[in-house]
């Protein structure tokens, strides 16, 4: 059985796919847009075994960004280096460009502990334009990390709880907390602290249901349908009970796997 402590990425990853996976929050700063739709492409592939505990992954998200990253796995610790584009906005025009990024990142430890940092630089400016730190703690009970993200001026700590394995049924909550000066959520803006919760249940064995609630006053659910163990298709929506018209949200999403 490995030690390896995975990659910077797993840190509290089960509580954040929980959370946030295929709710469709981020949208890119370059995307497909006709009337009120939105739309953009994730592709992506893992090549595996290259020489003992490296490979290599490549992702691209049309027209976003995209990369390519190596990954190397020892028994207590994990690399990854890479090169990508992003998209990001340019001079005082706000025009959308591609930078050039390299990231990299380490992680130390074991399956029950583990530290790590990961770093973004940024070629045309030579500048890092991010840099986080992470701690992991993982039991066969529970899982619970906390990182230090966005050059470290934000707290993210987060718990996650597998309750029926058979059915995929978990619990998951994440704290945030903002160390810059205080912003008001009357202006929309999210407040420096804020907690998320989210439930997940298999209705069936192809059905996943996901809700969650935060106290910025956002409510969410998804709903997952998967065909063949290839394909699968999604609905999630979220709404606003704060806000004076309570429309919600809705996004529609399909993925295929091989």
């Amino acid at each position: 059985m490995s030690n390896s402590p995975g990659l910077y990425i797993d840190i509290g990853k089960k509580a954040r796919d929980l959370l946030y996976k295929d709710y469709g929050d981020k949208q890119p700063a370059n995307h497909f847009r006709y009337d009120c739709v939105d739309s953009n492409f994730d592709v992506s592939c893992q090549c595996d075994a290259l020489v003992p505990g490296l490979s290599t992954a490549f992702r691209s998200i049309i027209p976003d960004s995209g990369g390519v990253e190596l990954r190397y796995l020892h028994d207590y610790a994990g690399f990854t280096a890479g090169i990508g584009l992003k998209a990001g906005r340019h001079n005082h025009l706000q025009s959308v460009g591609l930078d050039r990024i390299v990231k990299f990142s380490v992680v130390g430890g074991n399956t029950v502990l583990s530290l790590g940092t990961d770093a973004a630089f940024d070629i045309s400016t030579r500048t890092f334009s991010n840099y986080n730190a992470g701690l992991s703690f993982n039991t066969a009970l529970f899982n619970a990390s906390v990182n230090l993200n966005d050059k470290l001026e934000n707290l993210r700590a987060s718990y996650y709880q597998e309750l029926v394995p058979l059915t995929r049924t978990a619990v998951a909550a994440e704290l945030k907390h903002s160390f810059s000066n205080h912003r008001s959520i009357s202006d929309n803006i999210p407040i420096p602290t804020s907690l998320t919760v989210g439930f997940q249940h298999g209705l069936f064995p192809s059905t996943l249901v996901k809700v969650r609630v935060n106290t910025n006053g956002k409510v969410g659910a998804h709903v997952q349908q998967s065909f063949w163990q290839k394909f699968s298709i999604a609905v999630s929506g979220e709404t606003d009970i704060r806000a004076s018209s309570w429309t919600p949200n809705v996004r529609f999403g399909m993925a295929f796997s091989s």
